[in-house]
C-alpha cells in the first residue's frame, strides 16, 4: 500500500445560532473502495506482512453480514493481488450470501467465504489456529482491523491542519480508530469516541492502545450496533441534503447526530472548534436499504 496523493479537505458545518464551529474531515474520500480509516488501519498491517516476501500470501480477517472491513480487506486483495479469506458470522448466510450486497461485492473481489455459527465466531483463537494450519503463510486481520499496528496507522488521519481543533471526534466500533487519535493527538485536544456498539469493555480496550487519558467515549444512539431508527434516516437525508455530504447509518450518521445533540445541549465551551472524522462506510448503504425496504421503512437517499 503507498501513501495516498488525495487530497482530504476538511468542511465546515455551518450551524445557525452557534456559539461554536463544527468541521468534519473527508476521510471517506482516501479511497473509492478502502474507504476512510479501513485505509489506514490496515496499512501497516499489509506492508509488514508483504516485506516478510510470504510465498503463498493470503489475508484473513472476521466480519458480519455487512462489514465495512470485509469489503475494505477484499478490496486491498484484489488490488494487491493477494488471496482473501472472510470468516463470516452467520452461517445462515452460507446458501444466500449473495443476495447481500456486502458480500457480493467481496465476493466479485475474489474473497472466499467460511461461514460459521455466531457461537463459532466468538472462539476466534480456535478459528484462528484452525486457518492457520490450512494457511500457514496467512496473516489473520483482527475483526474491524483493530490492533497495534492499525492504531498506528490512524496517526497519518491527524496533520497539521487538525491541530487547531479543540475536540477531534469519531465513531466507535473496535476502538482503534478513537486509540489512534487519542495516541497522536496534541496535548491540548480532547477527545470523543462516540460508540455504536454496547461495549463495556471499550475504554480499558482504547487506553491499552492509546495509553492516554485524553479520550471519552460518549453512548451512542442506539444501544444495539447497525440498529437504523427512522429518526436516523431522517438525520442523514436531511444532513445530505442540507450539506451535501452523504453519511452512513452505522456510524459516521449516528456519530454527526449525536455531536448535533451535544452541541444543542450545551455540552461544548463557547468558542469550541469541533472535528469530525467521516470514516467511510458507504457502502453499507446498500445493504441497509435492502432491509428497510423489505419492512417498508423510509430509505436512505443516495447521491
Amino acid at each position: 500500500m503507498i501513501f495516498p496523493e488525495v487530497h482530504i479537505p476538511i468542511i465546515e458545518i455551518p450551524l445557525e445560532n452557534s456559539d461554536v464551529r463544527l468541521f468534519i474531515k473527508r476521510e471517506d474520500l482516501i479511497h473509492p473502495e478502502i474507504s476512510g480509516n479501513k485505509y489506514w488501519k490496515l496499512f501497516y498491517n499489509i506492508n509488514r506482512y508483504m516485506a516478510q516476501k510470504p510465498a503463498n500470501p493470503r489475508l484473513i480477517t472476521f466480519g458480519g453480514a455487512f462489514s465495512n472491513h470485509i469489503a475494505a480487506v477484499a478490496a486491498l486483495g484484489n488490488s494487491e493481488n493477494i488471496p482473501t479469506t472472510g470468516i463470516i458470522r452467520g452461517d445462515e448466510l452460507a446458501d444466500k450470501w449473495q443476495d447481500n450486497p456486502t458480500l457480493s461485492f467481496a465476493a466479485a473481489k475474489g474473497m472466499t467465504f467460511r461461514f460459521v455459527s455466531r457461537q463459532q465466531y466468538r472462539n476466534k483463537p480456535d478459528l484462528t489456529e484452525m486457518l492457520l494450519q490450512e494457511f500457514p503463510e496467512a496473516v489473520v486481520i483482527p475483526e474491524g482491523g483493530t490492533n497495534e499496528l492499525a492504531v498506528n496507522g490512524v496517526q497519518h488521519m491527524l496533520n497539521e491542519q487538525t491541530k487547531s481543533f479543540d475536540y477531534l471526534c469519531c465513531a466507535v466500533g473496535t476502538g482503534g480508530t478513537v486509540a489512534g487519535i487519542s495516541k497522536f493527538a496534541t496535548a491540548n485536544q480532547k477527545i470523543l469516541g462516540f460508540k455504536t456498539v454496547n461495549d463495556n469493555s471499550l475504554e480499558e480496550s482504547v487506553l491499552s492502545f492509546s495509553g492516554k487519558g485524553n479520550f471519552t467515549l460518549i453512548s451512542g444512539i442506539n444501544d444495539a450496533y447497525g440498529k437504523i431508527t427512522d429518526e436516523n434516516i431522517r438525520f442523514i437525508n436531511v444532513f445530505a441534503e442540507k450539506y451535501g455530504i452523504q453519511l452512513d447509518p452505522v456510524y459516521t450518521g449516528k456519530l454527526m447526530q449525536r455531536i448535533f445533540d451535544l452541541i444543542e445541549t450545551g455540552y461544548f465551551p463557547k468558542g469550541s472548534k469541533i472535528l469530525a472524522f467521516h470514516t467511510g462506510g458507504m457502502q453499507g448503504i446498500e445493504g441497509a436499504n435492502l432491509l428497510l425496504s423489505r419492512k417498508g421503512r423510509p430509505l436512505i437517499k443516495t447521491y
